[in-house]
């Protein structure tokens, strides 16, 4: 399936993900995901970009960030790959590049999918086998998504609020989400939105971006781009 090029969209969410280079760890102690924490938090108020969601891996990152312009995501990357492959080197002593590449973005359709997609991301731990609930894993946006720990670079998006009048009604309908597995298809979805930088969301939104956002989508084939006859 052919790869497309990355696009941001004022207002409109994206799954950001970062893997390690040659899916080597990223992070070596708890002191280093919290130095990424911080300098994300800085990013994403100096570009005016909202983080709805995150889990930080051994070996990658998941992010699910809303921007106020169509630069802001690609900035808080670029500055936040300059601050943490800067430190990583320093305090480990190493040279060469951390991260695999420049990373992959989907741009995320809002009801069902944000909520599934947020519920993606904070069920990677189970899925790596590293916890058996998403609560027993420190380092995601489930403790206080679902259980109001203050995450100070977190700002939820107006689904997440419309869960209930309350912070404790929104966390209690919130951990009730994950009573029912995330729906294989919208599972299919996210990953192959992420491979190929592809919208994830319903037929109508694809629609919309193509006509209001003058984005050519069309659609995923297996197989390379067919060459262009001489």
């Amino acid at each position: 399936m052919p790869r497309r090029k990355r696009c941001y969209l004022a207002g409109v969410p994206s799954h950001v993900v970062q893997r390690g280079n040659n899916r080597q760890p990223c992070f070596f102690c708890d002191e280093d995901r919290g130095f990424y924490i911080k300098v994300l938090g800085e990013a994403l108020e100096r570009f005016e970009v909202a983080l709805h969601a995150y889990v930080l891996m051994t070996n990658h990152v998941h992010l699910l960030m809303t921007p106020a312009s169509e630069q802001g995501i690609s900035r808080v990357m670029q500055c936040l790959g300059r601050s943490y492959v800067g430190y990583v080197n320093q305090r480990y002593r190493r040279t060469g590049t951390l991260w695999e590449g420049r990373h992959k973005a989907s741009l995320i359709d809002t009801e069902p999918y944000l909520l599934n997609c947020q519920r993606y991301i904070e069920l990677n731990p189970v899925r790596a086998g590293m916890a058996e609930q998403p609560g027993q894993y420190h380092w995601s946006s489930y403790q206080a998504n679902a259980r109001g720990k203050p995450v100070a670079c977190l700002t939820p998006h107006e689904v997440y609020l419309r869960l209930g009048n309350t912070p404790a009604a929104r966390q209690q309908a919130y951990r009730s989400l994950f009573e029912q597995p995330v729906p294989e298809e919208q599972l299919a979805d996210f990953r192959m939105g992420l491979n190929h930088n592809y919208p994830v969301g319903s037929p109508q939104f694809r629609q919309d971006l193509q006509e209001n956002a003058h984005l050519p989508l069309g659609h995923l084939h297996q197989g390379r781009p067919a060459k262009p006859k001489k």
